[in-house]
């Protein structure tokens, strides 16, 4: 009787383990439930502490950065207008325009001057975003990846970090890499050389060895692959520990590095509440903003606050 039961018993458990993850068919994708691990990353991305539905203007909001606790600059793709969003009456309360129709990914703010991404590499500086009309100054940086996406200030270092979504070339020894590049604010030129560069390898790797459980592919053979594009959209450099924070968009996936760009952690993220993820910005206190396109919904600000790690 006892071996009865325990056959039983086992029979009903990979059933409900069949039921929670079901067979994939060859090419079709799987993404684990979204985990949290506020111990390492400082924020429950599972339950934000607040979330706003943004006004319709912003719906393709594809970049924010901090004015001050109320107020944030935001740009959307396809409109060179710079937006002021007021967080706690839930409105646009200025927008002007400061260039023509574009690509615009991301921007931040460096005292009373905002830089704005283009993807192309064109970065366009807003002298004074307070000021009417806006004047704006613009730098063809020439980087070698193209979609340009992610844009923060590095305060340390007096430099503009800027992430490339594409390869910076063709061949085995752009393949799979991903780079972030330096504009000095000094010179106002491109760093020569790659801040920090990325292997896609020894991400899925490092998950890997940390049982970090990635989406996953089934191949033509049958085997299950960790499924990874690392296709950064959203960068920022945390107020108190100093380390890159850094969005992939399409992967719903949320990377933590040191400062010297080695990777510490892999976070999934809930597709349901992080539909587009394409913005990021802090507090000075640690509180952590992201938005996200709305695509055919509501763009939606989510913030979630600091919890020291």
């Amino acid at each position: 009787m006892p071996n009865l039961i325990f056959h039983n018993l086992l029979i009903l458990i990979l059933s409900l383990f069949k039921c929670s993850f079901p067979a994939l068919d060859p090419g079709e994708r799987f993404i684990f439930p979204a985990t949290n691990n506020q111990a390492v990353t400082g924020y429950n991305l599972t339950t934000p502490d607040a979330i706003a539905q943004l006004p319709h203007a912003l719906r393709e909001i594809s970049g924010l950065t901090l004015i001050d606790t109320s107020l944030f600059a935001c740009v959307q793709d396809e409109n060179g207008t710079l937006f002021i969003y007021h967080r706690g009456q839930n409105e646009i309360i200025s927008k002007e325009s400061f260039y023509s129709s574009g690509d615009f990914e991301d921007l931040c703010r460096v005292g009373q001057t905002i830089y704005v991404l283009r993807s192309d590499a064109t970065l366009f500086e807003i002298e004074n975003y307070e000021g009417r009309p806006l004047k704006t100054v613009s730098y063809g940086l020439n980087i070698p990846a193209y979609d340009n996406e992610g844009l923060c200030f590095d305060k340390e270092n007096n430099r503009l970090l800027i992430a490339s979504k594409g390869n910076s070339g063709k061949g085995e020894e752009f393949k799979n890499k991903r780079e972030i590049y330096g504009f000095d604010l000094k010179t106002k030129s491109l760093i020569e050389n790659p801040i920090f560069t990325f292997d896609e390898k020894l991400l899925k790797q490092f998950a890997t060895d940390q049982n970090i459980q990635l989406p996953v592919k089934v191949k033509k053979s049958g085997k299950t692959v960790p499924d990874i594009k690392f296709r950064p959209t959203a960068i920022g450099i945390h107020p108190i520990s100093k380390k890159l924070f850094l969005l992939s968009g399409p992967d719903q996936l949320f990377f933590i590095f040191s400062s010297d760009g080695n990777i510490e952690h892999i976070e999934p993220l809930d597709p349901e509440l992080f539909t587009q993820p394409e913005g990021l910005c802090f507090f000075e206190n640690g509180d952590l903003f992201i938005s996200n396109e709305g695509q055919e919904k509501q763009a939606t600000l989510l913030r979630f606050n600091y919890k020291a790690f």
